[in-house]
């Protein structure tokens, strides 16, 4: 692995780095039986001097959504913050969390996008791209693209659009509540992407890894993890 992927020395470099792993994407699935799903995320403040960053990584039952196994790390990111490039301040600390999860998952939903980014390389493909691992991107936020109206119901589904192609997915998951956006990460299709974050919806805004993953996160902040 180019050392770029992780840990390039400025903005230039990220994007070539960007460019180069892009091109290595899976757009189809290439996953085996999937026993065990897992969830990240990273807490930190967008302008904070000090870059401090906590990710952590939860794993779960696949057929209960049951816990099985959490690993966080709290670091500095080397990388600054920059739209479009976050990838290499959160990797780099999921990857230091991933070292030591005892169970690892078949399957990872990552609190970011996927391919649903300009360069087609958002945190969770990154993500899979560094570990050779199944990932989605499932983001709060939308980050490129337009999404046709959705209606306010549990299940709603629209295509993100941008330059005439569909690069994911807003998936409301509950009434009321804003939508989520998912997008294939690595090795997986969009179909099974939006299958697996439905089948793991529990009635909150967040599928039960993600959310998992966020309410670790936030104890490895508050130092209780």
């Amino acid at each position: 692995m180019d050392p770029d992927w992780l840990q390039p020395d400025n903005l230039a470099a990220a994007r070539r780095a960007q460019e180069a792993m892009a091109a290595s994407v899976e757009t189809e699935d290439r996953l085996g039986p999937v026993r065990r799903l897992g969830g990240a995320d990273v807490s930190t403040t967008r302008f904070d001097p000090e870059r401090r960053v906590w990710a952590a990584i939860a794993t779960l039952d696949a057929a209960t959504l049951l816990p099985l196994a959490e690993a966080g790390e709290a670091g500095i990111a080397r990388f600054p913050y920059v739209p479009g490039f976050l990838g290499f301040r959160e990797v780099p600390a999921l990857v230091a969390a991933w070292s030591r999860l005892p169970e690892k998952p078949d399957l990872v939903m990552v609190d970011g996008h996927g391919i649903a980014h300009p360069r087609r390389l958002g945190v969770a493909t990154h993500l899979g791209l560094v570990l050779d691992l199944p990932t989605i991107g499932v983001a709060k936020s939308l980050l490129v693209g337009e999404v046709p109206d959705l209606p306010d119901i549990a299940g709603a589904e629209a295509p993100i659009l941008w330059r005439g192609a569909v690069i994911g997915v807003a998936l409301r998951l509950r009434p009321r509540a804003n939508p989520v956006y998912v997008s294939t990460g690595h090795r997986i299709s969009l179909a099974t992407a939006l299958a697996w974050v439905k089948r793991t919806a529990t009635g909150h805004r967040l599928p039960a890894p993600t959310r998992a993953a966020h309410a670790a996160a936030g104890r490895l902040r508050r130092g209780e993890g």
